[in-house]
């Protein structure tokens, strides 16, 4: 058994089992390589050593992979891999036709035609490729979500060959032809078959022969009639009931040439639901005479002599004849090979039929029945008044000698020994005889309801099909005893006696409805994906929005509980981004010092410390240099420190480092007026709207040339929402007898440079 999160070719990922047969289990997959969902059947392991079946799983292949049509499952691949051998093929999203029919108990007559055309054309496609299915059966065919019905499953087909003769009798039991089930040959007609039983089961919701064992369904393929499908539902239309009988007859030969016939009788049925299929079928024979000819008056004569002399003479014979020798379901006037026309091929099965038909279903037009139009001759119609005639005196005769023997014998005591007194004991003898006869007889319509609890669902539908009962799915509740898709509840209890065939409705296990919040991993999460996946848990969600400096806007910060159960209400606290702050670091650069402390103050910023610098090319008092960008957002009364042009107030600062030094305090100087993009970091590029940066001067060590020093211009700093980031020094200190050096303007976060620029540096005055 493969696991999800199999590959296969490194290019098929197993991701559920989605059904197992005879030979094979069946895999929903995906294909990564033409990123769609497809169905893999794998042939089991335990056949996989076996040659036998490994040929006739590629023999599968073969044949389905030679098949394209809307109407059949396409075959996308096929592949022996090692040990491993698999077909891919496409993945129908759908339920099959059985299931169907036991939702809705049977088919309206109009819709089962729609579902038949369908099937009929993808069969036919088949046949069109010498291709016989050999197990058309109303599991083997698939209705798409879109209404589409597709035929699958071409596990026993092969083509059309001298190889078709085989000793074992392939197919599904409750739907083999008899030529299958005598393991004799099979051709085209054998999918007739087959389609007719699953045609009677679409409008019926019952298969026409059932059995306690797969021998004795068989037999019944074999020897029984076919009850007509109008004797469960009188509804059916009159034409759709010819189609089955005609698809349905026990000899090959007088069913249905091919697929394609049978399309235009049903399209004719679904234009016309009384049209006469059986009028066109005789017109056919009659102009075959290699095959039929009318019986004429003289001939009929003959037969019903001899039909009569049996009667009189070898009635018992014929009962003893009757026993051991199977029905015939064909009873058409049909030469035997002898070239003799069987005495009992005279008393057609198809009129007795027809005439029940017309007594039992209401015609769907109005005028004369469809059976009795123009059908039967002038002699056809003396024939039977004959036979009817003979029928009742038959009859009339043996009731009468039941009544006098009856008579004799109740005057006589022939058949009750002994005096009258012990007669009454012996009546109620023979009533409990009756009775336990009555009680025998309906137990053969009665089962056991057997016990499905705690199974899961196809398993316990399965299990109620051996007993001959149909499951309904009633309800789906939540349970914290059985898991997700096992029955919590059946409406019958076990144990139980129920009529065979009757309903029986199970309630599932939508499993526990205890959703485990914190294992769904919302930390971080989008907003909108966050609140698919809790109402996919059946919970309710509600927001509330908060800022944050560490989750980006839009993102899940936290939740109200670790566990809730379904149809709670879960609130999500989503961020709106960075917290907003009240300064604004304006523009000092340029200005003289108290403009720069009424702007700092404006902002509600306060000043921090003033040094001061001198540069000749610059006016007096002038400020050089600032610690915070321009447009940098901070915490209300954060200080900003800036550098004042001011040659007396520099050398006396000059004065007091070398004094604490010992440092000459010599240096050299640069300048920059550049500006920064941070697109690629701020915006919907980056899906963020804040960063943290700082500027730095990088040069070589003095002492060391392959060493070099970082000196930070400005510290680290939170940059909101501003893309352009102005990098304006006039006067930077670099390191005595240095001559250049770059300015970096870097990610605070992780150290990576976003933009940098090459200073030049000339000794101070």
């Amino acid at each position: 058994m493969l696991n999800p999160g199999t590959y296969l070719q490194d290019r098929y990922e197993i991701l559920e089992k989605i059904g197992s047969g005879g030979m094979s289990v069946v895999y929903k997959a995906r294909c990564h390589t033409l990123n769609r969902l497809v169905a893999i059947k794998v042939l089991k392991e335990e056949f996989a050593s076996d040659e036998n079946f490994v040929s006739k799983f590629k023999m599968e292949a073969q044949a389905a992979a030679r098949l394209s049509h809307p109407n059949i499952v396409n075959v996308y691949d096929v592949v022996d891999e090692e040990s491993l051998h698999y077909i891919v093929m496409e993945l129908i999203e759908g339920i099959t036709l059985k299931s169907y029919i036991e939702k809705k108990g049977f088919l309206e007559s109009k819709e089962a035609i729609g579902i038949a055309i369908q099937v009929a054309q993808g069969i036919a496609a088949a046949h069109e490729h010498h291709i016989i299915h050999r197990d058309i059966k109303p599991q083997n065919m698939i209705i798409s979500r879109d209404g589409k019905v597709k035929v699958a499953d071409f596990g026993i087909a092969r083509a059309v060959s001298s190889q078709t003769i085989g000793s074992n009798a392939v197919g599904s039991v409750h739907y083999i032809s008899p030529e299958q089930a005598r393991g004799g040959y099979c051709d085209e007609r054998s999918d007739i078959y087959s389609f007719g039983i699953t045609l009677y089961e679409m409008v019926t919701g019952k298969v026409p022969f059932e059995g306690d064992n797969t021998v004795s369904v068989a037999l019944a393929h074999l020897e029984d009639p076919v009850v007509p499908p109008g004797e469960y539902h009188a509804e059916i239309y009159p034409g759709l009931e010819d189609i089955i009988l005609r698809c349905t007859r026990k000899k090959p030969d007088r069913r249905y040439p091919s697929m394609e016939e049978v399309i235009r009788d049903l399209r004719r049925v679904l234009m016309d639901p009384d049209c006469d299929i059986y009028s066109t079928e005789e017109a056919k024979e009659e102009a075959d005479l290699s095959q039929t000819r009318p019986i004429t008056r003289g001939e009929l004569s003959q037969i019903n002599d001899l039909h009569r002399r049996r009667d009189r003479n070898g009635r018992e014979e014929e009962e003893t004849e009757e026993k051991t020798e199977p029905a015939r379901e064909e009873t058409e006037l049909a030469e035997d090979e002898d070239g003799e026309f069987p005495v009992q091929e005279v008393f057609s099965e198809e009129m007795p039929g027809k005439a029940a038909k017309e007594r039992k279903r209401p015609s769907h037009k109005k005028g004369p029945q469809r059976k009795n139009a123009g059908r039967k001759s002038e002699d056809d119609m003396s024939t039977q008044f004959e036979r009817i005639i003979t029928v009742i005196g038959i009859v009339a005769a043996i009731l009468v000698v039941v009544v006098v023997v009856f008579v004799f014998s109740r005057l006589t005591g022939l058949f009750w020994p002994g005096s009258g007194q012990t007669q009454p004991q012996t009546e109620t003898a023979a009533e409990a005889s009756s009775t336990e006869e009555i009680q025998i007889s309906l137990s053969d319509t009665q089962t056991e309801m057997p016990d499905v609890l705690n199974l899961p669902q196809d398993m316990a539908e399965s299990k109620l099909k051996e007993y001959s009962l149909v499951m309904k799915v009633t309800g789906e509740e939540y349970s914290d005893n059985y898991e997700a898709g096992r029955v919590m509840r059946q409406d019958v209890d076990a144990g139980s006696t129920v009529e065979k065939w009757s309903t029986v409705g199970v309630t599932i296990s939508k499993g526990s409805d205890r959703v485990d919040v914190k294992s769904l991993g919302l930390s971080n999460m989008d907003q909108k994906k966050a609140e698919t996946l809790l109402k996919e848990k059946g919970l309710s969600v509600s927001i509330k929005e908060a800022a944050s400096d560490t989750v980006a806007k839009g993102k899940v910060i936290s939740w109200s509980t670790d566990e809730a159960k379904a149809g709670d209400t879960i609130e999500l606290t989503v961020s709106t981004g960075p917290a907003a702050v009240q300064g604004q670091v304006p523009t000092l650069v340029g200005t003289d010092a108290s403009e720069a402390d009424s702007l700092l103050k404006a902002a509600g910023l306060v000043t921090g410390t003033v040094t001061y610098d001198s540069d000749p090319s610059k006016p007096q008092g002038q400020v050089l240099t600032q610690s915070e960008l321009p447009g940098t957002m901070l915490e209300p009364q954060s200080s900003v420190d800036y550098v004042v042009n001011d040659s007396s107030q520099a050398s006396q600062q000059a004065a007091e480092t070398q004094a604490k030094t010992g440092d000459e305090g010599k240096y050299y100087v640069g300048s920059i007026d550049a500006t920064c993009s941070l697109s690629n970091y701020i915006g919907p590029a980056s899906q963020t709207s804040s960063v943290r940066i700082l500027i730095r001067l990088k040069q070589k060590d003095p002492n060391d040339a392959n060493t070099y020093v970082y000196t930070n211009l400005i510290s680290p700093r939170l940059v909101v929402g501003s893309q352009d980031v102005p990098v304006v020094f006039s006067r930077i200190k670099g390191a005595y007898g240095v001559d250049s050096g770059t300015v970096e303007v870097v990610d605070a976060d992780n150290d990576k440079v976003i933009q940098s620029w090459p200073v030049s540096f000339f000794p101070a005055g």
